[in-house]
C-alpha cells in the first residue's frame, strides 16, 4: 500500500510528510535521498487526516503557537531506535539533552555512539525533536536537516519561551 504524502513549505525548507493510516511515518528533508527512497511508493494525499493534522501542527509550531505535538506517529525502526526516538519525544520544548543523557535514559549508558546513530536515523525530525540533542560539551552536532536548521529550530524555541516569560 502506498504511503500518503504531501510537501509543505517551512522555515527549514520544504518538508515531505509521509503517513500511513496508523500515523505519521516520516518528515523528510528534500536533500535526503536515502530517506526519500525508503518511503515508496507514495501517493499525494494532502487531505489524508494524518497529513492534514501534521501540516496544521507543524505550521503552528513554526508560528510559535504550538510547543507539543499530538499527531499519531507510526515510525519504523529497530527496538533500540524506537527507544531512542521515544526518549526524544520526552525532551521538553526549548531544552536540550546530550547523547549521553539519552543513552542513560534508555538504560544503555555506554551506548552514546549508537544513540547518535539512531538519532541520525530519526524519521520524524522536529516532532521527535532530534534537534534538541547536543554534544556533552554543549556543542551543536550533526543534524539530518543541516546545522543551520538545527540552530534555527533551537532559536525559534528560545524566542517563543522568552516571549512567553516576558508576557
Amino acid at each position: 500500500m502506498p504511503y500518503a504524502t504531501d510537501k509543505i513549505p517551512s522555515p527549514t525548507g520544504d518538508l515531505t510528510l509521509v503517513a500511513t493510516d496508523a500515523g505519521l511515518a516520516a518528515i523528510l528533508w528534500d536533500d535526503d535521498a536515502r530517506m526519500q527512497a525508503r518511503y515508496a511508493p507514495r501517493v499525494a494525499a494532502p487531505d489524508h487526516p494524518v497529513i492534514a493534522a501534521a501540516t496544521r501542527q507543524l505550521n503552528e509550531y513554526f508560528a510559535g503557537t504550538r510547543t507539543a505535538f499530538d499527531v499519531p506517529l507510526d515510525p519504523t525502526g529497530t527496538e533500540f531506535q524506537r527507544a531512542v526516538w521515544t526518549t526524544l519525544l520526552a525532551i521538553p520544548y526549548g531544552e536540550t539533552r546530550s547523547y549521553r543523557d539519552i543513552a542513560r535514559a534508555i538504560g544503555r549508558p555506554t551506548a552514546t555512539r549508537a544513540v547518535g546513530a539512531a538519532n541520525g536515523r530519526n524519521p520524524l525530525p522536529i516532532i521527535a525533536p532530534c534537534h534538541r540533542v547536543i554534544g556533552a560539551n554543549g556543542a551543536l552536532t550533526g543534524f539530518g536537516g543541516g546545522l543551520p536548521n538545527k540552530q534555527l529550530l533551537l532559536a525559534l524555541e528560545r524566542r517563543v519561551l522568552t516571549s512567553r516569560e516576558a508576557a
